[in-house]
């Protein structure tokens, strides 16, 4: 940790000037202190000049007084010049800095000064390369993820024409239905990273709203209702009768779509998914709780990372990422839970409640 700088810039030039006139003034005088004797002792003393001695004592001070203005004018002068020298080489030493920083070298180290205002500014440009370097490094992460994610559908449809080119495969709707199912999970990727890159830099576009999130949950149960059934789960919907708050209603239907759809895909036949909305200290809670495959300790924060699944995912992997930035964008907060492999899941998504909204 470098030492906090006690020097001011605005103190520094004041004082530096301060300095300049003092040394002008204090050589000044000690030229003419010195010189004035010697000028009055070469001046010629004899009665005939008629001058008298007051008049040649004027004058070698006034030659004095010359050579010690022209002294103490070029001692202020280098002064001036090591004081300027010493604020510009902490700017050139910045300036260096940012240049190679524009560059493309973010591991450049921006250099500390004893001057405040300086040391600040470094401290400050230091910080902005910090979030550019984390935000290039994200970026490089996400291409080589997206990547990594298009490959796999793009492997099985390449194979999958040309085993029908070769013959080797017959073309009929059977073998098609494979194509159409890998094209739609590019579709789906494609759809979720716009959904990310717009929340990770703040356009949602939000069309916020007071809204009853009870009813939310009751129309996304209806759409998914049949995907439940077939899978042979037993659905518990239990929202109190109203819970109000200020939100995007199809954003919020968005996020509890994906949290019951992992649910449903977690859970085997003949488990259970749970669905709670309730006020709660002046915030809404919606609960879905599944007796699913469960999530180790380790990875209740991981499973919001970019394309992280926990066990044997199918989903694109940026689901729960976008869902959690949702609702940090209606001032809110997305958290899991559970108690381990085999034991189920709780994902609970909490949003400031609206108050005083009669039922």
């Amino acid at each position: 940790m470098r030492p906090k700088p006690t020097r001011r810039l605005g103190y520094q030039l004041v004082a530096s000037h301060l300095a300049v006139a003092l040394v002008s003034l204090v050589t000044t005088g000690i030229v003419v202190w010195a010189l004035a004797p010697w000028f009055f002792a070469r001046s010629d003393h004899s009665p005939a000049r008629g001058s008298g001695y007051g008049q040649q004592l004027i004058d070698a001070v006034h030659h004095a007084l010359v050579w010690g203005l022209l002294a103490g004018a070029l001692a202020a002068v280098e002064l001036g010049l090591i004081a300027a020298w010493s604020i510009s080489r902490s700017v050139r030493l910045i300036r260096d800095s940012t240049k190679r920083l524009a560059q493309g070298d973010y591991a450049a180290r921006m250099p500390q000064t004893t001057t405040r205002e300086l040391d600040e500014l470094s401290r400050d440009i230091g910080t902005m390369a910090s979030a550019v370097r984390d935000t290039e490094a994200r970026r490089t992460r996400l291409i080589s993820e997206v990547s990594h994610e298009m490959r796999t559908p793009l492997t099985v449809i390449d194979g999958q024409v040309e085993a029908m080119l070769d013959g080797v495969v017959p073309l009929d709707p059977d073998n098609l239905a494979p194509l159409l199912a890998e094209s739609h999970r590019l579709r789906r990727l494609a759809d979720d990273l716009s959904a990310l890159s717009r929340a990770e830099e703040g356009r949602m576009g939000l069309e916020l709203r007071e809204a009853d999130v009870c009813e939310v949950i009751e129309t996304v149960v209806r759409h998914l209702h049949p995907q439940i059934e077939d899978a042979g789960i037993h659905l518990v919907c239990a929202p109190t009768a109203h819970a109000h708050a200020l939100i995007d209603p199809d954003r919020i239907g968005q996020v509890i779509t994906n949290l019951v759809g992992n649910a449903i895909r977690a859970t085997p036949e003949g488990g259970t998914i749970t669905i709670t909305c309730a006020e709660r200290d002046d915030a809404v809670e919606v609960t879905v709780a599944d007796t699913g495959a469960g999530i180790d300790e380790g990875d209740l924060e991981k499973v919001f990372e970019r394309f992280y699944r926990a066990g044997a995912g199918t989903g694109s992997g940026i689901g729960l990422t976008i869902a959690r930035q949702i609702a940090l964008h209606h001032g809110g907060s997305l958290t899991a839970s559970s108690e381990g492999r085999g034991r189920g899941a709780t994902f609970t998504l909490s949003l400031p409640a609206i108050t005083g909204v009669p039922d």
